[in-house]
């Protein structure tokens, strides 16, 4: 006859809950900062949140909508009485939906979204204009307190000018109104016109013994002083 021992399986759901609790606590100790730079979370009416619900596989997290990766797909700072970004903004250069509504931003937000290609909705205050002008985004609406940037376009799709970027090189969004000039395959430089792999033994070896030099002149020059005084 077999016997069971008792308790068993409330020990196992107590473990699991332990472990669980956890996971959660380590997953909420590695949130990008970007997501905990203002206090609280993702108001459930907002637009960021209603993308998340939405969108399966994603789930909310302090101010960020991540996916089950912890890449983030979109940011909720509004209120946060925020004048600028702030210097993790970058974490959330994958972000396709970014609210920064109800804070007394800069004017000027057009370097600041550098490398945000993904970006397809802005929520931004109402006299802040959307980064990189209207030419930049499908569809700018105007509400009672806020605007938003709707469909960012690729650039180098409608600029026109095929001679913009290098024959060696090829021209590739970087962000609302941004662009870059990205060189082929082998070619590196100036207007990507170097053939090659870039000398990087080369490079660092004059610049170690450039360093070097400095640091031997310097240290030549103090122990003269401390001889002289």
């Amino acid at each position: 006859m077999a016997f069971r021992e008792r308790g068993r399986p409330s020990s196992l759901v107590a473990w699991a809950a332990a472990l669980l609790l956890a996971l959660g606590v380590e997953r909420a100790l590695a949130l990008p900062e970007i997501c905990i730079q203002c206090p609280g979370s993702v108001q459930n009416l907002s637009e960021v949140a209603l993308y998340c619900k939405q969108t399966p596989g994603l789930m909310l997290h302090a101010r960020c909508c991540l996916n089950q990766k912890g890449t983030i797909l979109g940011l909720d700072l509004q209120n946060c009485s925020l004048k600028d970004p702030g210097p993790h903004f970058p974490q959330a250069h994958t972000a396709i939906i970014i609210d920064l509504q109800v804070n007394p931003l800069k004017d000027d937000l057009a370097g600041t979204f550098r490398g945000f290609t993904q970006l397809q909705t802005l929520i931004l205050p109402q006299d802040v204009s959307c980064p990189g002008g209207i030419n930049a985004w499908d569809t700018v609406t105007f509400y009672t307190n806020n605007q938003t940037c709707q469909g960012q376009r690729n650039l180098c799709n409608s600029t026109g000018d095929p001679e913009m970027c290098p024959e060696n090189g090829s021209c590739e969004p970087d962000g609302p109104g941004l662009l870059q000039c990205v060189c082929a395959d082998g070619f590196h430089g100036y207007k990507c016109m170097r053939q090659g792999s870039f000398p990087l033994l080369m490079f660092f070896g004059i610049l170690g013994s450039t360093t070097l030099s400095i640091s031997i002149l310097l240290w030549g020059t103090q122990r003269r002083k401390a001889k002289a005084s």
